[in-house]
């Protein structure tokens, strides 16, 4: 781990052919793989993935240079290389890292790294085993565990600095059902930012029975009507809908490029009054949460569609500053080797005042989806795809 002195002398060094920001991010990934296919395991994966990325901003562009190397040579010699790459006039700065403090709890019960293997073995072997104990109809079940810790060092020329833990576990089971040639799937897929505890708070035998009965009561099913209607969608549905229809437009690199349906449309009614659309970084323990994004900035609350009307934009600090608005806590990136970019944390719609039963009580024909699968946006038009796995049709209320 490298001391706070070491990281103001990398800093300083990136900023002196004339950067306006200077960052680094530290990150060492521990994580562990299951999959169980076909009534066998088939791979377990454990492994560490460790390094370190220095980015600068200079005259809204980026430099970035990635290395698996983390010692104090290593980073201060790749920022003397990104700041040459600059070429720019010379300029003498002080850094004073001052250490940052989260107000958001993630309570960790059972660290996935402390767990032996051979219960999360019986993970993936439960689901596998009670998802086939549903029907004689089930031909496939896939079954997979996954857990991550991830520490990361966040540190950059404005002065913050932090370190952070974050640990994530999730799995995920797919079932396919049979019958006179006609093949159905359900699946389930619980996670969170939290430990081993996800498995009582998601019991597998019971996920693994709702997706199996889901397959196997698709088999029954009726083709759906065509032509245009009013559809319901229930919380679990209406958060993938929300996800890709709206999330990913809001989304600000894609607004800086002027390819989104929402640039230029803040203040401006772009949904029914009755909706409400948050982004919620610091949700507590749901699986997009976090104390701080990858640009140390906290995980925060978001409302970016406040009835009806838009609010602002999921941003991170380069396209934050293109545009003139604040951080939103949205900076992620896939790992240490890539550059921050804005993208969604815990996106839904805020809960209305209309009980369910009502509402479906003022549909005379329509659809009511209480599972989505998968689906996407063309952020260009706002126009929409998705695959709904469980719905009902509505006749007269």
């Amino acid at each position: 781990m490298l001391s706070s002195s070491e990281l103001e002398e990398i800093l300083v060094t990136a900023l002196t052919s004339g950067a306006d920001f200077a960052e680094i991010f530290i990150e060492e990934n521990n994580a562990t793989s299951l999959r169980f296919d076909d009534g066998k395991l088939e791979a377990i994966n454990s492994g560490i993935d460790a390094g370190a990325g220095i980015r600068l901003i200079a005259d809204n562009r980026i430099y970035y240079a990635s290395s698996s190397e983390t010692s104090f040579a290593a980073l201060l010699s790749s920022a003397k290389r990104l700041a040459q790459a600059l070429n720019g006039k010379k300029k003498i700065k002080t850094v004073t890292l001052v250490p940052q403090l989260s107000t958001s709890t993630f309570q960790v019960i059972r660290r996935p790294g402390e767990v032996a293997i051979e219960e999360k073995i019986a993970v993936v072997e439960t689901l596998n085993r009670s998802a086939r104990s549903v029907s004689s109809k089930i031909r496939q079940v896939t079954s997979s565990y996954a857990d991550t810790n991830q520490a990361v060092t966040i540190a950059n020329s404005n002065g913050v600095y932090i370190e952070d833990n974050r640990v994530r576990t999730r799995y995920f089971v797919n079932v396919v059902a049979e019958e006179n040639g006609i093949l159905q799937t359900g699946y389930e897929a619980p996670g969170g930012t939290c430990g081993f505890e996800l498995i009582h708070q998601f019991p597998p035998e019971a996920e693994a029975i709702r997706a199996a009965e889901r397959a196997v009561l698709m088999l029954s099913a009726k083709p759906a009507p065509a032509g245009k209607m009013p559809v319901i969608l229930t919380s679990s549905a209406g958060g993938t809908l929300i996800h890709e229809a709206i999330g990913h437009g809001l989304e600000a690199d894609f607004i800086v490029k002027g390819v989104s349906v929402y640039a230029g449309k803040i203040g401006q009614q772009v949904a029914s009054k009755l909706v409400t659309v948050v982004d919620d970084g610091s949700f507590f323990n749901k699986y997009g949460a976090f104390r701080f994004d990858d640009e140390g900035n906290p995980g925060k609350r978001n409302v970016v569609i406040e009835n009806g009307i838009l609010k602002g934009y999921l941003t991170d600090r380069f396209n934050a500053k293109i545009l003139g608005l604040p951080f939103s806590g949205n900076g992620r990136r896939e790992s240490f080797r890539t550059k921050p970019v804005p993208r969604m944390t815990n996106t839904y719609i805020e809960r209305g005042n209309t009980p369910p039963e009502e509402i479906i009580h003022s549909i005379k024909t329509g659809l009511l989806v209480r599972k989505m699968g998968g689906g996407q946006v063309n952020v260009v038009s706002g126009d929409f795809v998705f695959d709904a796995t469980e719905c009902y049709q509505i006749e007269n209320g």
